[in-house]
Order: C-alpha cells, then structure tokens, then sequence
C-alpha cells in the first residue's frame, strides 16, 4: 500500500543562511542515443531510481518523425511543475485556496543572434481562478523569486561538463 500523498512543509520556504550551497536533493538522468543512435532524432532519458523511463524523437517541426515527446517538451514540464509548487506553498503559507490554479509553460527552440547556434526562450502564464487579481499578481511575482527554475533563467545555473575516465565509459 502506497502512502498519501501530502504537500511538502511549509518549512522550505525558511531562509538558509549556510555559506555554501546546502543539496536537498539530486538525482542523475541518463541520456543514449536511442533508435538513431543520435540524442537528438533520438533519445532514451532513464533517471537513476528508474522512475523516469522516456524515449524521445526530434518534432516534426525540425525535421523529425515527431510521435513522441522530446526534450523542449521535458524541460517545459519540469519547469511548470517547479514553478505550480512553489505557487502552492507561498499559497498555502499566506493561506490562499489555489485549488484550480494551472501553470503553462512555453519553451521555444530557436536560433540565437549573438552566436548564430541555439536558445531557449521560456514564457510562463498562471492562471489563479477565484483569487483577487491584485493578490494574485502579487503571489506570481513572489513566486517568480522563489522558483528555482525562474533564478536559473534569470542568473544562470552551476553547470559542471567534463569528459567521463576512459574505464567509466564501458
């Protein structure tokens, strides 16, 4: 029997004033080839637990077969999820009922003017039915600060790439 599923505690939303960063949770996402062999007509996305399992195909809109999800779709997803829980803690905090609220999450894949490659664009719409348009406003801009996903938009993330040991590539 699975246990019920409760909110996380209020008790993230306390600051933490470590002088480094503090981990709360990580995980690892693999990503191969897939069909293609090529991680980008193709992929397969399996998460360390093995809870997350996907195969992905480049959209249609790229030159791809499409008929699966892909990566833009992923990270949009994510994105949504991260910044509709943090919206639902602030929410609860100031005791705020947000029970129909929904996240929309747009990622564009597109070219970048500076470099001449690749960027992503995000645009987030909230939408808080039953809620007072002032406040609303308010808890979005509150949780445009809190979110994770919005302060690695606006300030960049830690990001870490290295080449694997030739004995870790096996």
């Amino acid at each position: 029997m699975s246990k019920p599923l409760r909110p996380p505690l209020l008790s993230l939303l306390e600051k933490y004033r470590g002088k480094e960063g503090q981990t709360l949770y990580s995980t690892t996402v693999t990503v191969t080839g897939g069909e293609a062999e090529h991680g980008c007509v193709s992929g397969v996305a399996r998460s360390d637990d093995g809870l997350l399992a996907v195969d992905w195909q480049l959209p249609e809109a790229l030159g791809g077969t499409g008929g699966a999800t892909n990566p833009e779709q992923l990270f949009a997803a994510s994105y949504a999820a991260c910044f509709y829980g943090s919206l639902s803690l602030l929410a609860t905090r100031a005791g705020i009922p947000v029970a129909n609220a929904s996240v929309d999450v747009t990622v564009h894949f597109g070219r970048d003017p500076v470099d001449g490659m690749f960027l992503l664009a995000a645009y987030t719409q909230v939408r808080l039915p039953g809620v007072e348009r002032a406040l609303a406003e308010q808890l979005v801009r509150e949780t445009e600060r809190l979110t994770p996903y919005n302060k690695m938009a606006r300030q960049g993330i830690e990001n870490v790439v290295m080449l694997a040991a030739p004995e870790d590539t096996a």
